[in-house]
């Protein structure tokens, strides 16, 4: 079982739209990258769900998704000014939470894992959250020259709570789901919650 909900409900959501999921995907710099810093580079990121689609060809066969489950939600304007420098972020620098985006030894890393799995270099990558807030969308985010040349030819979109619930809860019928989450999403749809 996955720790994380969000991540719980990426990976139904995800095999409703009939999709084979891994998760937590361990990948780190190689060490003969001329960039390897071993003290930085040693500990391992991972990818949190990922997600192939058999029935379907091009990028969007192979889906890696990110979770970021804020509780006060992510802006995408303001993240990008945060990686761009543009803004002040929190104590952990805003670039490690979104390395295999930003910084080309790890986005590196990360596609050459994604293709060793899969055998796709090109692929969606979704950014999971629990709400967006402020203003921005993926557009920006896909036409940042730093991320376009990190992940070239795997565009960005963003991933709410809310809508994939809302897909997940609204596709299940009667019959017991097969996942803790979609179970319980049926009892909370019988119950009238939600």
């Amino acid at each position: 079982m996955k720790e994380d909900v969000l991540e719980q409900v990426v990976d139904d959501y995800l095999q409703m739209k009939g999709y084979f999921t891994m998760h937590n995907i361990r990948f780190r710099p190689s060490p003969d990258d001329p960039d390897f810093v071993s003290r930085a580079d040693s500990v391992y990121s991972d990818l949190d769900v990922l997600g192939v689609n058999p029935r379907l060809s091009g990028p969007s066969r192979v889906v890696a998704v990110s979770c970021k489950s804020w509780q006060v939600g992510f802006n995408p304007t303001s993240k990008l000014a945060e990686l761009r420098g543009e803004k002040k972020g929190g104590k952990r620098q805003t670039w490690r939470m979104f390395r295999e985006v930003w910084s080309p030894k790890w986005s590196l890393a990360f596609v050459d894992r994604i293709e060793e799995l899969t055998g796709q270099r090109e692929f969606e990558h979704r950014i999971a959250v629990t709400k967006l807030t402020g203003s921005g969308t993926a557009k920006a985010w896909n036409d940042d020259a730093t991320i376009s040349s990190n992940l070239p030819k795997c565009p960005i979109s963003f991933m709410t709570m809310e809508g994939m619930w809302r897909e997940v809860a609204d596709a299940l019928g009667t019959t017991p789901a097969a996942s803790e989450i979609g179970r319980l999403a049926q009892l909370l749809k019988a119950s009238g919650v939600a």
